[in-house]
């Protein structure tokens, strides 16, 4: 590639002069005091951006776009095939239904700093919720709905919320799923005790509220008058969430107002190639980071519109349901997981739905979550036309640290491959004791210090958590946890984690890379391999594997040509213990696979089940058949 494209000279401004470069994106922002410090590294390695600036990240969100005279314009879609119903509000319709839902939060006492948890569904008034939170300078916290009561009650004793949140219910395709009870054991479990419950009633499931501490949503809206915009420092935090583990205390990622709205502005602009009055849609949840970052706040601060979808890629009510949303709204940029489209390609291999529908205004689709195998990225890409993009971040990051940044440049796509670092990220790959490795050498993905504005500056009330978790075991040095390698022209490859490394004799084999030979084999659907305890390897690796709807060989049949092809690609040393066929994958709610969790259940050893898993049954299936192979 060529010193002088536009990528690398974006890259190289961002690395030269990295305070020019962020004081330059912040002017797409309304500050309501200049920053004094584009970066304060005084108390290095807690690094700090846009230092003495003060702004309202829902004024750069809402008020600004309405006072700039495009109130007229979409700002948000709801659409919900599970419910039946659809929703459009402009600018101008938003920013009223925030500034009376802040003046609702205001009446029941909640202040500048206050914590309150948001405990709901995937509908408007969530995001009301957020915003209206951001309005008062109060912090948020978004606990993902139906999340377990016990680990619900975790974030509710750490955040300290004043105020809850909450509907009366979720919706699944096969079931509701009632919030209130969950929500009500959560907080008699609890330390703490919110003084007051806000409960949105949906027709679904009337939820029974508590005399004296629950108040309907409606009800709390009677009477107030709308709430103005408070003014933040940039330092101040915009919200905490929570990262989903299986186990331990749960850690609160910080968010400030500053550097995040200057960071997801900036990126929705140059990695998504989206502009304003642009239709964007992330199909991710507001309980996760994606839903953050992607349905709420960036859209709305560049001036886009962005679509909330509650339904599901498969059965709402057909593997069609992403491209009728596509069609309906003439969404030109769309975000999902790599595990969504895995899901669609099972149940309709050949595209047939994907014909069905006009999807000439749709440019681009961006895969992440979860790593992307070349083979389903090669066949979204034939199937759809479009350029399809794997990028590569995290909670913790808040937005994309590799990606092909559409809105600079477009690269040569590597399938496989998240592509370059953004601007703004140096990301490295070392050995265990942290020296460089060879180009194409796996070893730990880290990223030079200071982080980016609207990365994670540190955790809630956890600062030497935060420097212990983060940024011990590599001097100078953000840990990832991810494993993976650069490729000669600057191309990241992310394997797996950090844990999915497996080690057989000696050699460290990445899962990710026998995913790869496994997606590619016919019949197979999705695939995930774990690492299991062997008394002479010391770990082998095991796959379990879900077939196309329509395969025509038998498991077996298929699972011989797996370990075939594993063999021949990779080499004996990769040899799979088994493979499994399997009805489907034990995920988390986000789409992540449980691979800890199976790799416990393989080799006999007590699990804690996550809170955030999806389908628990399957966990079972997978044990009685693991028990049946072992036989």
């Amino acid at each position: 590639m060529s010193a002088s494209s536009a990528y690398e000279s974006v890259y190289a401004a961002a690395l030269e002069s990295p305070e020019r470069f962020w004081s330059d994106a912040a002017q797409r922002i309304h500050w309501d005091r200049p920053f004094d410090r584009v970066l304060d590294d005084d108390r290095a390695p807690l690094y700090r951006w846009f230092v003495g600036g003060r702004l309202n990240t829902c004024f750069n969100a809402l008020d600004r776009h309405v006072e700039a005279g495009r109130g007229d314009q979409l700002a948000l879609i709801w659409d919900s095939p599970l419910a039946g119903a659809k929703l459009t509000l402009t600018y101008a319709e938003l920013t009223e239904r925030v500034a009376r839902f802040a003046g609702a939060l205001a009446a029941q006492g909640v202040e500048r700093g206050d914590r309150v948890l948001i405990y709901m569904p995937m509908v408007p008034e969530t995001a009301i919720a957020m915003l209206a939170c951001a309005r008062l300078g109060a912090i948020h916290s978004v606990v993902f709905g139906g999340f377990a009561s016990a680990e619900l009650a975790k974030r509710i004793d750490d955040a300290t919320p004043k105020l809850v949140v909450s509907a009366s219910c979720g919706i699944e395709p096969t079931r509701v799923v009632e919030y209130k009870p969950l929500l009500d054991a959560g907080i008699a479990m609890s330390k703490h005790t919110p003084s007051r419950c806000i409960i949105l009633q949906r027709p679904q499931a009337e939820a029974t509220l508590v005399e004296g501490r629950d108040l309907e949503w409606d009800a709390a809206l009677e009477g107030v008058e709308p709430h103005a915009c408070v003014p933040v420092e940039a330092t101040d935090p915009l919200y905490v969430l929570y990262t989903s583990g299986t186990t331990g205390e749960p850690k609160g990622v910080v968010r400030d107002n500053g550097g995040h709205a200057v960071a997801l502005s900036w990126s929705l602009e140059h990695i998504y190639g989206v502009e304003p009055g642009d239709v964007f849609w992330s199909a991710s949840d507001v309980g996760w980071v994606v839903g953050h970052s992607y349905i709420v706040y960036a859209p709305l601060i560049l001036g886009a519109t962005t679509v909330m979808y509650e339904g599901k890629p498969i059965g709402t009510p057909d593997p069609g349901a992403f491209w009728r949303v596509i069609e309906e709204y003439g969404v030109g940029v769309f975000f999902t997981a790599p595990t969504a489209f895995r899901a669609i390609r099972q149940q309709d291999p050949n595209g047939e739905h994907i014909a069905r529908y006009d999807l000439s205004k749709f440019e681009a689709l961006f895969l992440a979550g979860e790593r992307c195998d070349p083979d389903t990225l090669e066949w979204a890409r034939a199937k759809l036309g479009v350029d399809v993009i794997d990028h590569w971040w995290q909670t913790e990051t808040g937005w994309p640290m590799v990606a092909n940044c559409l809105g600079i440049e477009k690269l040569p796509v590597k399938p496989g491959s998240s592509a370059r670092p953004v601007p703004g990220w140096r990301v490295e790959v070392v050995d265990d004791v942290g020296a460089p490795v060879p180009a194409n050498t796996v070893g730990n993905i880290v990223v030079r210090l200071p982080l980016p504005p609207g990365a994670l500056p540190t955790l809630w009330n956890a600062d030497e958590r935060f420097e212990r978790a983060y940024l011990s075991r590599f001097d100078g040095y953000y840990q990832t946890a991810d494993a993976g390698y650069l490729d000669e022209d600057g191309y990241l490859f992310v394997m797996s984690r950090t844990d999915d490394v497996i080690n057989v004799a000696g050699h460290r084999l990445s899962t990710g890379a026998i995913e790869e030979v496994l997606a590619e084999v016919p019949d197979v659907a999705e695939c995930a391999v774990i690492g299991v305890a062997d008394a002479l390897k010391g770990q082998r690796p095991l796959a379990l594997l879900v077939l196309d709807a329509n395969a025509t060989r038998t498991d077996d049949e298929v699972g011989d040509d797996c370990k075939q092809r594993v063999r021949d690609r990779i080499g004996a040393i990769a040899s799979l213990s088994h493979a499994l066929v399997v009805k489907r994958l034990p995920k988390t709610r986000s789409g992540k696979i449980l691979r800890r969790t199976m790799r416990s259940i393989a080799d006999g050893e007590a699990y804690d089940l996550p809170a955030t898993i999806d389908d628990a049954a399957i966990l079972d299936e997978i044990a009685a058949a693991l028990e049946k192979k072992r036989r």
